[in-house]
C-alpha cells in the first residue's frame, strides 16, 4: 500500500540543503504506484512537485502540496550491432548510469559524467556539458499522464529537445511524470575532447588518444576542481544557463570585451560561458550572508550553512542585474525556483 506521508522535511532531499517542508509526501519505486496514487482523486487538485536527486531545484519556501520522489530503479541493456540500448529508471543517480555504460564501453555519456541528479529529470532539463547534451544520447522515454493514469512513449522528436529545454518544461509541464528513459550508445566511441579543458587535461596526462574511460576520468577531474561536493557545502551546480545571443551583438560586445568566452551555438548564434561574465561583474567567490558564489565558479551559488532559498534568490537577482547592467546580456536562471 502506497504511504502518504505529511509535514515531512525536504532539507536532506534537495542538494542546496534548503529546509523546507512538503505539507504531503509520497515516494514511487514502481509504476502501478502512480496509477494507485492519481486513482486519488484528491493527488490530481493539489500542486505537485516531482522529485528526483534534487539538484536542479531552489526550494523558496514550504510546499504547500503533493511532493512526488522518483524512485524507480535498474538498469537494463541489449546490444545490436555496434549499437547499444540502455533502460534506465528514473530514481537511478545520472552518474551512476554513467557509470555502468563507462565501464562496458558503451560511448556517449563520458562527457556527462559527474553531472548530479537522477536520470528521470535527465530528459526534462535536457542536460549537458562538455560539448554533448542528453539529446545526443536519448532514444525514448515512458512517461505517466496524471489526468488519463495512461503511459506513454515519447520519442526525441516528441520531447522537442533544446539549449535546457524539452517539451516537458513548456507545452507538457507539469502533465506527465517520466518513469523510464532509454538511451542509444555505442561500441564505437566517437570521442568528444574540443569543449573546454578536456584536451589540455588529457595532455598533461600525457594521453594522445583517450578512450571514453580517460574521457569520463578527465571530466569528472574538471568538474570535481571546479564544482563543490553538495555533501560539503549546498549547491545545485550551474545556478545559470550559459546564454545564447545572436552574432551581431556578440561583435558588438567583443569590441569592449574582446576576451569575452564563447562558443558557437548554431547558425547566427554565439553561446557565452555565463561564469566568465559572472566572475567579470566581481561575483567570484563572494560571501553575502549565509550565500554567495563558489570561489573556484562563480557559475555557481552555494548555502554556506543556514541559507533561505529566498536569500539565495535574492543574491541571484542581484547577479543577473549587475551583468545586465555591464554587458546588456540577461542571464537566466537554470535551476527550478520552488515557491
Amino acid at each position: 500500500m502506497l504511504q502518504i506521508q505529511e509535514n515531512v522535511s525536504l532539507k536532506n532531499l534537495n542538494t542546496f540543503g534548503i529546509e523546507a517542508y512538503a505539507r504531503y509526501f509520497a515516494e514511487i519505486s514502481r509504476e502501478d504506484e502512480l496509477v494507485e496514487l492519481f486513482a486519488d482523486e484528491q493527488w490530481k487538485q493539489l500542486p505537485r512537485l516531482i522529485l528526483g536527486g534534487g539538484s536542479n531545484m531552489l526550494m523558496v519556501s514550504d510546499f504547500d502540496g503533493l511532493v512526488i520522489r522518483m524512485n524507480i530503479r535498474g538498469i537494463e541493456h541489449h546490444i545490436n550491432n555496434d549499437e547499444v540500448f540502455v533502460e534506465a529508471g528514473a530514481g537511478e543517480v545520472w552518474n551512476d548510469l554513467v557509470n555502468f555504460c563507462v565501464d562496458r564501453n558503451f560511448a556517449g555519456m563520458e562527457n556527462l559524467s559527474l553531472i548530479p541528479g537522477s536520470v528521470g529529470a535527465s530528459p526534462i532539463q535536457n542536460i549537458g556539458a562538455y560539448g554533448v547534451e542528453l539529446k545526443d544520447v536519448f532514444y525514448k522515454c515512458h512517461a505517466f499522464e496524471i489526468a488519463t493514469g495512461a503511459f506513454k512513449t515519447f520519442s526525441k522528436e516528441d520531447c522537442r529537445f533544446g539549449y535546457r529545454e524539452s517539451v516537458f518544461k513548456s507545452d507538457l509541464k507539469g502533465q506527465y511524470i517520466i518513469t523510464l528513459v532509454k538511451f542509444k550508445l555505442s561500441l564505437n566511441p566517437n570521442i568528444n575532447i574540443t569543449y573546454g579543458a578536456i584536451g589540455q587535461e588529457l595532455a598533461a596526462r600525457g594521453i594522445t588518444e583517450p578512450t571514453i574511460k580517460d574521457v569520463s576520468q578527465v571530466v569528472s577531474h574538471i568538474r570535481v576542481s571546479k564544482l563543490p561536493d553538495p555533501s560539503t557545502i549546498g549547491n545545485a551546480g550551474s545556478f545559470f544557463k550559459n546564454p545564447v545571443i545572436p552574432v551581431d551583438k556578440f561583435e558588438l560586445l567583443k569590441t569592449n570585451h574582446p576576451d569575452a568566452v564563447n562558443y558557437p551555438a548554431g547558425e547566427g548564434f554565439i553561446k557565452l560561458a555565463a561564469g566568465w561574465l559572472i566572475e567579470q561583474c566581481g561575483w567570484k567567490g563572494k560571501v553575502v550572508g549565509n550565500t554567495g558564489t563558489w570561489k573556484n565558479q562563480a557559475l555557481v551559488l552555494v548555502n554556506h550553512g543556514g541559507a533561505t532559498g529566498q536569500e539565495v534568490y535574492n543574491f541571484s537577482s542581484q547577479i543577473i542585474d549587475s551583468v545586465y547592467q555591464k554587458f546588456g546580456v540577461q542571464l537566466e536562471r537554470e535551476v527550478n525556483i520552488i515557491a
